[in-house]
């Protein structure tokens, strides 16, 4: 057993049972303390969602905070985002000009202003969706020299507040969310800046997810990857035409799913 670098998602991947989690962590919590290994949190969630969070799940203080699709990065506890990581996303990026041109397709839905970040604009869809309609939105803001890129996934509204008038309150809803981000930034390639400056080597690497907005933390990686058995159907059925020998699909659910894959690769 050696150090690595953990990557998560929380929602439905970490997050989702509470038993298993506390298992998952206490095992983790030892690593960590013998082995030196890094946790890190990767989530849609922003800073204030996140915290909100943590009054209300019990999770290990990561060593580094992944929020809003990989477009900020907290270390060490910090309140305030990497500014290298941010002056990357900057360039080629407007947030006026994306929410201006977005204004005018009326399937979308301003998610709550706390989800609106300085390099994410995200959206709720009345309906799931269809690749034509993604396509039309990432050609127009092209179109406009933004250099962008457009994440469909589905997600709960479990973690939202403030949902009236789109979303019937108070239940755990499946729903489609959009965001708009830099090209530079999502998951993966947040993962990969921060691998980096842990300096931690790609072997050494295992990243866990369970809906679209994680594809990037698998997508031609040879960091190892681990997607727990209740994932998202449109990560299952990419995970399907896209295989790749450093991923695993697990079997359980949410945390135990977790563990599943961490004992697979050989990492506990």
């Amino acid at each position: 057993m050696k150090q690595f670098l953990f990557i998560t998602d929380l929602d439905y991947t970490l997050v989702g049972d509470d038993q298993a989690m506390a298992k998952l962590n206490e095992r983790l919590k030892v690593h960590r303390q013998t082995h030196h290994t890094k946790i890190v949190y990767s989530t849609g969630r922003s800073l204030y969602l996140y915290q909100k969070l943590t009054d209300e799940k019990t999770l290990l203080e990561p060593d580094v905070l992944i929020c809003a699709v990989g477009t900020e990065i907290y270390y060490g506890g910090s309140n305030t985002p990497d500014s290298k990581w941010s002056d990357k996303l900057s360039e080629g990026w407007d947030k006026g000009l994306v929410v201006q041109i977005s204004e005018v397709f009326p399937k979308l839905k301003l998610q709550p202003e706390s989800e609106q970040r300085p390099f994410k604009v995200s959206y709720f869809l009345e309906e799931k969706t269809s690749g034509d309609f993604l396509s039309e939105l990432e050609s127009r803001l092209l179109e406009q020299g933004l250099d962008i890129q457009v994440i469909y996934s589905l997600g709960s509204s479990a973690h939202i507040n403030s949902l009236s008038g789109v979303y019937e309150q108070g239940k755990d809803l499946e729903i489609p969310v959009l965001d708009i981000l830099p090209r530079k930034a999502n998951k993966g390639m947040a993962m990969t800046f921060v691998r980096e400056n842990l300096e931690i080597d790609v072997a050494q690497t295992v990243a866990c997810g369970d809906s679209g907005n994680d594809i990037s933390l698998f997508a031609d990686r040879k960091e190892k990857g681990i997607i727990v058995g209740n994932a998202k159907q449109e990560l299952l059925e990419w995970h399907k035409t896209h295989p790749n020998e450093n991923r695993y699909l697990a079997k359980a659910n949410f945390a135990t799913g977790i563990e599943e894959g961490l004992e697979y690769f050989g990492f506990l």
